[in-house]
C-alpha cells in the first residue's frame, strides 16, 4: 500500500506540474519554469538568474540579477517556443502572452485531457501492481483471504479518491482555459 501511496502522490504532483505548463490567457511565472538559460557556461533554470513577476494579466516582468544575461534570457525564452513575445527594455524583459484564439483553446483542452488520461493510466498501472502484490502475499501465506479482500477494498478506495482528485484538477484547468 505504501508503494501505491507514493506513486499516487507522484502522479498527482506530475499532473499538477504538467497543468501549470499549459498556457492559458493568464500570465503566470510557473509557465517559464521549463526555460533553461545559458549562464556562465551552464544551463540553469530562469528563476536562478532572474526574478519573474506578474506585471498585468498578460505580461510577466523578468528582472535579471546580472544585466549581461538579458540576451541569453531573451534567446532561451524564444527557443522554448511558448508562443509569447519578448520585449527588452532598460530594466529587464517583458514577456507578453497573446490572447488565446478559440482554436488554440481547443488544442489546449485536448492537451490537458491527454495529460489527465496519462495520469489515470499511471494510477491504473500502480493499482494493478499493488493488487498483484496482495495476491502474492495471500499465496505466500503471509495474509489471510479476509485480509486480502480488505486490503483490495482499501486500495480501491484510495484509487477512487485519487481519480476524483485528478478529475477535479482537470475541471479546474478546463475552466481556466475556457475563460
Amino acid at each position: 500500500m505504501t508503494d501505491f501511496t507514493t506513486r499516487a502522490k507522484e502522479t498527482k504532483e506530475w499532473l499538477q506540474q504538467e497543468f501549470t505548463g499549459i498556457r492559458t490567457g493568464q500570465a503566470a511565472p510557473a509557465l517559464l519554469d521549463s526555460v533553461k538559460v545559458e549562464s556562465y557556461g551552464t544551463k540553469v533554470p530562469l528563476n536562478q538568474v532572474a526574478t519573474v513577476g506578474v506585471e498585468d494579466a498578460r505580461t510577466l516582468r523578468i528582472n535579471p540579477w546580472d544585466s549581461g544575461t538579458v540576451k541569453a534570457i531573451d534567446s532561451a525564452i524564444t527557443d522554448a517556443d511558448l508562443g509569447v513575445s519578448v520585449v527588452t527594455d532598460s530594466s529587464g524583459l517583458r514577456v507578453v502572452f497573446p490572447e488565446l484564439t478559440s482554436d488554440r483553446r481547443q488544442q489546449l483542452l485536448k492537451l490537458a485531457k491527454q495529460k489527465h488520461e496519462d495520469a489515470r493510466v499511471s494510477v491504473r498501472s500502480a493499482r494493478d501492481e499493488s493488487m498483484k502484490a496482495i495476491e502474492a502475499d495471500e499465496k505466500a501465506g503471509t495474509i489471510s483471504e479476509d485480509e486480502k479482500f480488505s486490503k483490495k477494498e482499501a486500495l480501491q478506495k484510495e484509487v477512487d479518491a485519487l481519480n476524483q482528485t485528478l478529475d477535479e484538477l482537470l475541471k479546474a484547468k478546463e475552466a481556466e482555459i475556457s475563460k
